[in-house]
Parts: C-alpha cells; structure tokens; sequence
C-alpha cells in the first residue's frame, strides 16, 4: 500500500485515488497542477525533477527560503525522485517504473518523451493498462504540432487575450497563467474518466490536452457568438459582455461587482437602491435598451452607489437577493472570514521551511474529509530510496542507481 495513505489506511478511511500509481514526469506549470490534482484525490504521484536543481520552477521567483513559491504553489502532495536524464541508468530507471504505474503524464515538447523512451508507444508496449496523460503547447499534431508552447503565447492564439481589456486598449493577459492551469485540469479530468473507463473495459489509454486547445474549450459564448452569428467580440472591459447592470461600479470605498443575470435581478436592484423609477423608464425597460444606454445608466448607479462602502451595499443587496460582492486585493481576501471558514488555506510542515500555509483544493468530498494538504512540496530526490523500493528496486540496485549518478538529491536550498 502506498506510503501517502498510511495513516488515513490506519483509521479506516480511504481516498479515491488511494492505488493509483502516478509517475509525474512533468515540469513547469501545466503538468504539474494535474498532477497536483491527482495527489489531491489520494493518488501517490512520483514527481520526477532533473538533478541537481530540480523543476525550473524552483529558481522562478520570488522566493520562500531559496524555494520559488511558484513550485510551492502547485506540488504539494508528491514524493520527489531525483534522476538525471542524460544518464542511461536514469532513463531505464524511469522506463521500469513507467512499466509499473497506473498513469503516466508529460507534458515536454512533443517529440521529446519519444527519443527518451518514454513515449506512449514505448510505454503501452511494457504496460498494456496504462493510462498516458499528454499535456502540450499547441497540440501534439497539426503544422504547430512541433513548436514549443507557453502559456501567454496560447493566450494570444487562443483569442483569450482579445477579450481581455478595457474597450479599446490593448490585449490583456489573465492574472494567472489560466491556460497551463485549465490544460492541467482537463488532462486531470480526463485522466480521471481513463481511470473509471479502464474499471469497465480492463484497458489503458492515452489521453492529451494542450494550452491552446484547454482556452479554446473555455471561450464558451462568446466563441458561439462567432460560431452562430460570425460576430467576432471585443473587450468588454468589466461589463458582461451582453448583459446589463453585470459589471464593476464605485462605491464609497471602492469597486463593487454587481450582477443583474436575470430580469428580477434588475427589479431587486432598483428597489434596494430605492431607483423605482428607473423600472418605468424605457430606455432601461429590457436588457437590450440597458445595453444601449449603459453608460447613462452607470452613471445613475454609481451616483447612489457612491454613498456607501462597497461591503455595506453587498449585505444588503445580496439580502435583496441581488448578486454582488467587493474587489478585494489577496491581503482582503485571505482574511476574509468566509475564505477562512471555507478552509481555502491549510497548513503543513516543511523540511526547511517549517509551517508552511498552501491553497487548498476547493473540491469537497467526504473522502477528503475536508483536507487535502497531505504532504509538502518535496526537496529534489527527497524520497529517491523509498520511491525506488515501492517500485520494486532493491537496496542493491538503489545504491547503483546513487554511485552512478542516475539519481540524486539536492542537499541544500535552491538560490
């Protein structure tokens, strides 16, 4: 049984992923969050990381005792094996245990995993059962299918970055790298429905995604719109793009987000405002004449929204039944009280950085049972002898492996 479940194994409780073996030769952003994903349903995720330093994340600042916080970010719950892929021990180590686990995911430069021997073809030829998860830039095949891929440049291929924006401005990027992380999600997804399919049929697959293709999936209406009507959209800036009031206004204290998606809500609205009179006005009688007139409405509602602080207007329109909220800055958010009772924030012990506060997973389940931090992000090789002996390496062959330099650890911290 694996060593991530050990204690949960012991009170008799179980996670949904707690046999399956992950073999996580991924890097940088959008293969780790998936794996991290996976570790989160109990799986026991083997990041395997380059000697002597590690994941290039590792030196992407800024930094938390010589650790990037980015890698922090986005692996916790893995064991880490130390391996140097330029040794051929290394690599016939990595092929042994690809023959052994349940999933396999990558997310190198197509081509890459291939001349290591550590392609799909390779791998299902020694593990018939297993389940390989691609991630790539642009997608594996097609005249981009050999180009590299970032997740700004999938950004601006995907026409996320066109619709980002004040009107007029500029294509904006997100505030996070939203295409390596939704890549990551939708190859944790479909890794999960590999794994429940292989139940039914007893047999593996390969399963891919790609940045391009992950922002691609997630321009949803706005990709109809073009799709149905070959409208091609703009920046809408912070307005919903066909729906008004739904967008930023100014309160007293600040920006306020207030959401009428439906045409009570717009009714709800006026009267919590005390703007009955806006209900008879025509140019505001639908939500068609509100777009027209936005800007004369905006106008009309931030004069009274201006009166009072953005949390003062939210109790009291979200009582009215009215969606809405303040924009907070991350020092407001994570010490809001409801982020706080939500559990979005937990607490592990690192080996050199001792209490160490991580992002949760907002997945709840009760086999999760409300924590899903289980194990810090690991040092480079930390667990390279007991990975090794769970894969079925003797002490013999793991003392090889140390002598030749195939495998290795980092013994201080990263600068």
């Amino acid at each position: 049984m694996l060593f991530l479940n050990v204690e949960r194994r012991i009170a008799g409780m179980s996670l949904p992923f707690e046999n399956i073996k992950v073999l996580d030769l991924t890097r940088a952003a959008a293969g780790p969050f998936c794996t991290m994903i996976l570790g989160d349903l109990g799986a026991d995720v083997v990041k395997v990381e380059p000697t002597p330093k590690g994941d290039m994340t590792r030196l992407w600042g800024p930094y938390d005792h010589g650790i990037g916080v980015y890698y922090l970010s986005i692996n916790r719950n893995k064991r880490c094996l130390g391996v140097d892929f330029r040794n051929e021990a290394g690599l016939k180590t990595l092929r042994r245990m690809a023959a052994e686990a349940d999933v396999v995911v990558e997310n190198f430069k197509p081509g890459t995993a291939e001349a290591m021997g550590l392609g799909y073809d390779a791998v299902k030829a020694s593990n018939p059962k297993v389940i390989y998860g691609s991630i790539s830039g642009l997608g594996r095949t097609g005249p981009y299918g050999t180009w590299p891929g970032l997740d700004q440049i999938a950004q601006g291929m995907s026409g996320m970055m066109s619709l980002t924006g004040q009107p007029g401005g500029e294509p904006t990027r997100y505030g996070v790298p939203i295409g390596d992380f939704t890549a990551g999600m939708w190859c944790a997804l479909a890794i999960t429905a590999a794994v429940a399919q292989r139940h039914v049929t007893g047999e593996g697959q390969r399963v891919e995604t790609s940045l391009l293709g992950a922002l691609v999936g997630l321009l949803s209406v706005q990709g109809q719109r073009y799709l149905s009507g070959g409208d091609v959209p703009g920046q809408a800036g912070n307005d919903h793009p066909t729906i008004y009031p739904y967008g930023i206004f100014e309160a007293k204290d600040g920006p306020l987000n207030v959401a009428t998606a439906r045409e009570e809500h717009w009714q709800r609205l006026c009267a919590v405002m005390e703007l009955e009179d806006l209900l008879d006005d025509p140019d505001y009688a639908t939500n068609d004449t509100r777009m027209q007139n936005k800007d004369k409405l905006r106008d009309v509602l931030n004069a009274r929204f201006r009166t009072r602080d953005a949390i003062d207007w939210t109790k009291d329109l979200m009582e009215g039944g009215v969606p809405s909220g303040p924009i907070y800055s991350l020092d407001k958010v994570f010490n809001d009280p409801q982020v706080i009772d939500q559990g979005m924030v937990e607490q592990i012990q690192h080996p050199t950085i001792g209490a160490l506060d991580l992002l949760a997973n907002p997945m709840k389940m009760d086999a999760m049972e409300g924590k899903s931090v289980r194990l810090p992000p690991p040092l480079v090789g930390e667990h390279n002898e007991q990975v090794l002996k769970d894969y079925g390496f003797t002490g013999e062959e793991i003392a090889a492996l140390a002598n030749s330099k195939a495998i290795g650890a980092e013994t201080g911290e990263n600068t």
